[in-house]
Formats: structure tokens, C-alpha cells, sequence
């Protein structure tokens, strides 16, 4: 009898052991690892889930599951149990159905034009052997906002409040990494010009192209870049006092190679046209308002939003400006969706896989930052960042974290 239950024992500790072995590297342990705690979908949408051998049920009427598809009958929260061959409970999930939202994708090229909140040091120069700003604190990367407690609006204006102190002490409140600072700054006289410096690089403003990424037509807001306008000697992200999206036309395209990326180049600020403003610009984008309702020629009647979840591997498309013929149509491949609690510049990795992109601009290339994504009849991000070491890759974020961010700034407004 010891002896049966001894080999009992040693098949049971086998057969748990292959079991053990089989949840941790079976194909169905390395799908339901993918699931998220929560689940979003659109009422009336249908998702297929690849859970393997797992079954998913439900007692909501809410929501309909058939083969692991999931159904929103109605708006509201339901809970999922998630069963190992349909009989042992391995796990719940949450799924969130809501009203369809609807964007008009972008794809247009579009001229930026921004002048900062105060102006930005980009260096310090000496003025008759000595530089004030350097002996004063200041560094490159730093904002100045007031002299005196007057606000500077312009790097002549801030000339012209130097000049006027005949070298008497000023004081100079900046914005250094979000925190506000107040330093006395003592002018020195030009010996070549007469006038009082103060002995530093600055700039009030930049100019540059990139890519519309969607419009809101319920309220005439958009999106564009997916990053933000950085200066390009400092790095340092530009705060707006105003600025302006503009209509661009690409005249040229510097094909991206390996370790040299490429470059759209577009002419917008000879003849602007304003398409809106620029409000706000963030880690994931510039946002706006537009004069006048935008449309999508490829899609007029705009497309559903898709959530992270919904995001997978395999084909997509970007829409992007490339040349003067317009927006087209481009495949992709996403080749890594990451899953993400905070935004991110870098949600998702895409390869360029279309001939036509690849043949005039080499895959993706700066100007096309901002390049709506799409998958399955879905907005599901915009284009961020190309690959330097090769430019058929490239980063995108996702459409959430963009409406996330444009919707702070409605709350903050």
C-alpha cells in the first residue's frame, strides 16, 4: 500500500510540476500576461482576445462574450472572470465600455511657429573682458521672465531694459528645471557700441515643420508632433507665449540613412497661411485650436479612436505629406507595443515597410513627426521619433496620450 501511494505521489508531484512548467512557458501563460488589469472598448465594438486555452465568461449583461470576443452592449464597468480551460479560475479582469469616440486624422505637413514666455538663454559672452550674466548665475538652458519686475516679452526688449540701466544693478527673475530663482545683475559698458550688456545668447523664438496628428471636431482642438518643440542649442522645451500652426509645402526631402537622419524640408513663413494657434507645448505634443474645421481627404467622415489595448503586432498604416501631391497613405509594421501606465514619447515601435516611403524619404525622417498611426480602422497614435542607427524604425506614442494632454489643458484653462 506505501508503495502505491508512494508512486501516487511521485505522479502527482509530476504531472503539477509539467503543469508548473506548462503556465510559465506555454503560449497561453505568455498571452494572458499580456492582458491588462482593464479593458476598454467602444459600445458596439468587437475585440478578439488571444487568451489560449483560457475562457473568458461573464454574468453582465452589458457585455457579451462569444469565443473570447468580447461585445459593449451598454456604457458602464463589468468584470471578467478569466478560466483555464474553462473550469479553474486563474484570474478577473475589468473591461470599460464607453460612447465611440471619433478624430479627424491628420497626415498634413505644418509649419510651427513659437514665440517663448519670456526669452531663453542659450549661452554667455563676455563684454569687455567680463561676462555679468556668467558672474550673476546664469547658465545656458535658464528663461529669463522679468527684469525689474517688468515682464520680458522679446530678446530686444530685453536689450533695450539692459541698455536703459546706465549700469546700475537689475534684477532678473528666471525659470531654471521649474523652479523660479531672482539674481542681481550688474550691466557692463561696451566699449565698441556705448551701450550696457549683459553678456549672454538669447532667444525669443523658432520656426520648424513637422505633421498634423489629429482634429477633435467636437470642440476644434488638435494635436501635432506627438513631442515636444525643443530648442535646438539647449534642449531645453520652449514655454509658449503665442504661436501659430501654419500651412507648410514640403519642397525638398533629405533621404535619412544610417547614423545621418533625414529631413522634410517646407516652406510656410514667406506667405504664412494660419491654419490656428498653439496654446501649450508638451513631452507629447503642441496643442491648439484651429480657425476652421479640418478635414482628412483619405477619411472625411474621421475615424474611432483605439485604446492601447487594442494595439498589437503586425500591419498598420501612417498618413503622412511627403512631397507636394498631398497626404498618403504609407504601410507599417508594429513590431512592439509596450504596455503603459504613464504617457509616453514611446509606446510603440513601427517599421517602415512601403516601397514608395522607402525609396523618397528612407523610412521616417524629421517633419514627419506626428504622423497619425492606424490599425484596424482606428486612430491608435502618432509617429514620435526615427531610429538614428536606422531610419526604417521609429518610435510612436499612443492617441491617448495626446487627447490626455489636450484635455489637461482644457481643465487647466
Amino acid at each position: 500500500m506505501r508503495k502505491k501511494t508512494g508512486w501516487l505521489r511521485k505522479i502527482a508531484g509530476a504531472f503539477m510540476s509539467a503543469l508548473a512548467a506548462w503556465m510559465v512557458f506555454s503560449p497561453t501563460s505568455q498571452a494572458l500576461r499580456t492582458l491588462p488589469e482593464t479593458y476598454r472598448l467602444n459600445v458596439g465594438e468587437s475585440y478578439a482576445l488571444n487568451v489560449g486555452a483560457a475562457v473568458l465568461s461573464s454574468t453582465d449583461e452589458r457585455l457579451n462574450l462569444n469565443n473570447n470576443t468580447l461585445t459593449a452592449k451598454e456604457k458602464g464597468e463589468s468584470e471578467v472572470s478569466v478560466n483555464l480551460f474553462g473550469l479553474f479560475p486563474i484570474g478577473k479582469m475589468r473591461v470599460q465600455a464607453g460612447d465611440e469616440q471619433r478624430l479627424m486624422p491628420g497626415g498634413e505637413a505644418v509649419g510651427v511657429a513659437l514665440a517663448t514666455q519670456g526669452v531663453l538663454v542659450i549661452g554667455v559672452s563676455d563684454v569687455s573682458g567680463k561676462s555679468p550674466a556668467q558672474s550673476a548665475g546664469l547658465r545656458a538652458g535658464d528663461v529669463i521672465e522679468l527684469v525689474n519686475g517688468q515682464p520680458v516679452n522679446s530678446s530686444q526688449h530685453l536689450v533695450e531694459l539692459v541698455s536703459a540701466s546706465k549700469g546700475l544693478p537689475l534684477s532678473l527673475t528666471f525659470e531654471r528645471n521649474g523652479s523660479k530663482r531672482t539674481v542681481s545683475l550688474q550691466p557692463t559698458l561696451d566699449s565698441a557700441s556705448g551701450l550696457y550688456r549683459m553678456g549672454a545668447w538669447v532667444r525669443d523664438s523658432t520656426a520648424g515643420v513637422g505633421t498634423l496628428s489629429y482634429y477633435n471636431p467636437q470642440n476644434g482642438t488638435y494635436g501635432a508632433l506627438g513631442h515636444a518643440i525643443n530648442d535646438g542649442d539647449t534642449g531645453k522645451l520652449l514655454p509658449v507665449r503665442e504661436g501659430s500652426l501654419l500651412k507648410a509645402d514640403i519642397v525638398d526631402v533629405k533621404k535619412g540613412q544610417k547614423g545621418n537622419p533625414g529631413e522634410l524640408r517646407g516652406s510656410f513663413l514667406r506667405e504664412p497661411v494660419i491654419l490656428g494657434n498653439i496654446e501649450e507645448n508638451t513631452n507629447l505634443g503642441v496643442f491648439g485650436e484651429l480657425d476652421k474645421p479640418y478635414v482628412n481627404p483619405l477619411y472625411p467622415d474621421g475615424l474611432p479612436i483605439g485604446f492601447q489595448e487594442t494595439v498589437k503586432t503586425g500591419p498598420a498604416t501612417i498618413l503622412s505629406t511627403i512631397d507636394g501631391e498631398g497626404i498618403k497613405e504609407y504601410a507599417v509594421e508594429i513590431v512592439q507595443a509596450s504596455r503603459q501606465m504613464a504617457p509616453s514619447q514611446k509606446s510603440m515601435i513601427i517599421k517602415v515597410t512601403d516601397p514608395r516611403l522607402l525609396q523618397t524619404t528612407g523610412g521616417i525622417v524629421q517633419g514627419m513627426s506626428g504622423s497619425p498611426i492606424l490599425q484596424d480602422g482606428r486612430i491608435i497614435g502618432a509617429v514620435t521619433h526615427v531610429f538614428v542607427d536606422d531610419p526604417t524604425h521609429g518610435y510612436g506614442l499612443y492617441i491617448e496620450w495626446m487627447l490626455n494632454a489636450a484635455d489637461a489643458m482644457d481643465d487647466a484653462a
